[in-house]
């Protein structure tokens, strides 16, 4: 496993958010991490994403402690898409895309055809090739997040760890985007790793799932084993139905009203 956590504890201001977790992270997978509010999700995708130092135990990147390894060294192996990225006003979509490209730069290797390409495919694959030349403030939601995370591919990373990456979208832009994680992941063959909140959606895009209640996991599979009536309850303190979609072959989650669960 290129990621894992080995007893790994979070927290901010001397306050643990995360306890002693071990997590491996499965190569060339899409895993999603779910859980409620306050949890522990992006602590832990920070920690992975080398933004967090550990109070305790490991973030490992093949093996080593990532918060040791250059910064170079990881920007080069993980791209990260934080939950709300920020841009200079009036930056166009090429412009930030080519931000990707600033891990491989040196002094004695510059910008070159190299980087235009890169810049180029991830741009094509995204779907962004005709908004290179708009700002980032005339884009909808939707465009604006498929450019975010055309940068982040124009790393080439092998590992791409993105938080919340459906965050303010409407439900249309939100399953646009997921397919675009996973029609980059079959085409690639890149490990990601996402944070999400809507369930159906995770098991929809993610092959694993990591459930998370207090800082610390609670189940972890294959979305069909992982998401039951039991485990939304307990996690999340959620009352639902799960039925199995026959035409996507995932579970969905069907929350119930007060009244429906008093006259279950």
């Amino acid at each position: 496993m290129r990621l894992r956590a080995d007893r790994l504890t979070l927290g901010y201001g001397g306050r643990a958010v995360v306890h002693e977790l071990d997590l491996d992270i499965p190569d060339g997978s899409v895993t999603a991490i779910i859980g409620p509010n306050g949890c522990g999700k992006s602590t832990l995708l920070r920690a992975f994403g080398r933004l967090m130092k550990p109070m305790g135990g490991r973030a490992l990147l093949d093996g080593a402690p990532i918060h040791r390894l250059p910064t170079r060294q990881v920007a080069e192996t993980v791209g990260l898409l934080p939950q709300t990225p920020l841009a200079p006003e009036g930056l166009t979509v090429a412009d930030l895309v080519a931000r990707g490209r600033h891990p491989h730069q040196t002094w004695y290797r510059r910008w070159d055809a190299d980087d235009e390409e890169a810049v180029a495919r991830a741009l094509r694959r995204t779907g962004t090739y005709e908004l290179a030349t708009r700002t980032l403030d005339e884009l909808s939601g939707g465009q604006r997040q498929r450019a975010w995370i055309a940068m982040a591919l124009a790393q080439e990373t092998e590992l791409l760890l993105l938080d919340e990456p459906t965050n303010h979208l409407d439900l249309a832009h939100q399953v646009e985007v997921l397919d675009l994680v996973g029609e980059l992941h079959r085409e690639t063959g890149r490990t990601v790793l996402l944070v999400l909140h809507d369930l159906s959606l995770a098991a929809r895009c993610a092959d694993t799932l990591v459930v998370m209640k207090d800082g610390r996991i609670v189940a972890q599979g294959a979305p069909a084993d992982v998401l039951t009536e039991e485990l939304l309850a307990d996690a999340f303190g959620l009352r639902a139905r799960v039925r199995h979609d026959e035409e996507t072959g995932v579970p969905l989650v069907i929350p119930l009203s007060r009244q429906a669960v008093k006259g279950d």
